[in-house]
């Protein structure tokens, strides 16, 4: 059975989508909700939100663990892309598809972190800190749809092989 043909491109976008998403806003946090002061005291923010990405949070993640900002970032930067240019190089033929069971683990891998993510926002959301705010940022669901289209892609990969 062959593969549809759009899947390779499908795939290829994958490649610009996930850098993007490391570097988009996934979460704006704050203690309080931002204020601004009138133009005349000098228009500051009060209570200014923290935005975090991807990117951010590995680098506050290096200040304190060198071993867990590695692992971290093979889990979010390196499997993702492994995993987009193995099923590349598999669907214009330059590897064979004896290799999808390691790209179809890689991809397991990036998903973990999806999951995790997803835990901190229940926990900060739905528990509450009962102060705060925590607001899902575009590049959150850039992110998650990046990696699910990649699993997508996988599954319909394994189907038509």
């Amino acid at each position: 059975m062959t593969k549809p043909h759009f899947i390779k491109y499908l795939n290829l976008t994958l490649m610009v989508a996930f850098p993007i998403a490391w570097f988009s806003p996934l979460l704006t946090t704050g203690l309080l909700p931002p204020s601004y002061l009138p133009v005349w005291l000098g228009g500051n923010t009060l209570f200014e939100p923290t935005t975090l990405t991807v990117i951010s949070g590995i680098q506050k993640l290096l200040e304190t663990d060198i071993l867990l900002t590695l692992v971290v970032t093979f889990f979010a930067l390196v499997a993702p892309l492994l995993k987009c240019v193995g099923m590349a190089l598999i669907h214009f033929n330059l590897l064979t598809d004896a290799a999808q069971p390691v790209i179809t683990t890689l991809g397991k891998l990036a998903m973990a972190e999806v999951f995790i993510l997803a835990i901190y926002i229940v926990i900060a959301k739905g528990i509450g800190f009962g102060f705060g705010q925590i607001e899902v940022a575009w590049g959150l669901y850039l992110f998650t749809a990046a990696v699910v289209t990649s699993l997508g892609i996988s599954l319909v990969a394994k189907r038509t092989s």
